[in-house]
C-alpha cells in the first residue's frame, strides 16, 4: 500500500505564497513521478504540476508557470509545491499522486485545501 499525505494549505490574500508538501510512504519504489493536480468547485481535476522522480525533469500547466515551482526530495519520498503570485483562480483542494511506471497516477493523497481572496 502507498500512503500519500498533504500539508501546507491554507487561506492566503492574493499576491501572496504558500509551500505545498505531499509525504509519500509505503510500498512506492514503482514511482516513475509524483505530481500535483487541483480541483476547483463545479470543476474537473486538473493538472498542476509533475517531477520526474530519477532525473528531476518538471513540467507545469500554463497557467501556473513562471508562479509555481515543483521540487521532490526522492530519499525522504517528499513532493513540494511551492506557489507565489497566488490568484483567486487558484483557489481549489490541491492533491499530490504518483505515477506508477506504466500504469499512470494511481495512488492519491486525500487533498488540502488552498483559499486565496482577493
Amino acid at each position: 500500500q502507498v500512503q500519500l499525505v498533504e500539508s501546507g494549505g491554507g487561506l492566503v490574500q492574493a499576491g501572496g505564497s504558500l509551500r505545498l508538501s505531499c509525504a509519500a510512504s509505503g510500498r512506492t519504489f514503482s514511482t516513475h513521478a509524483m505530481g500535483w493536480f487541483r480541483q476547483a468547485p463545479g470543476k474537473e481535476r486538473e493538472f498542476v504540476a509533475a517531477i520526474t522522480w530519477s532525473g528531476g525533469s518538471t513540467r507545469y500547466a500554463d497557467s501556473v508557470k513562471g508562479r509555481f515551482t515543483i521540487s521532490g526530495d526522492n530519499v525522504n519520498n517528499t513532493v513540494y509545491l511551492q506557489m507565489n503570485s497566488l490568484k483567486p483562480e487558484d483557489t481549489a483542494v490541491y492533491y499530490c499522486a504518483i505515477d506508477v511506471k506504466g500504469v499512470g497516477y494511481v495512488h492519491w493523497g486525500q487533498g488540502t485545501q488552498v483559499t486565496v481572496s482577493s
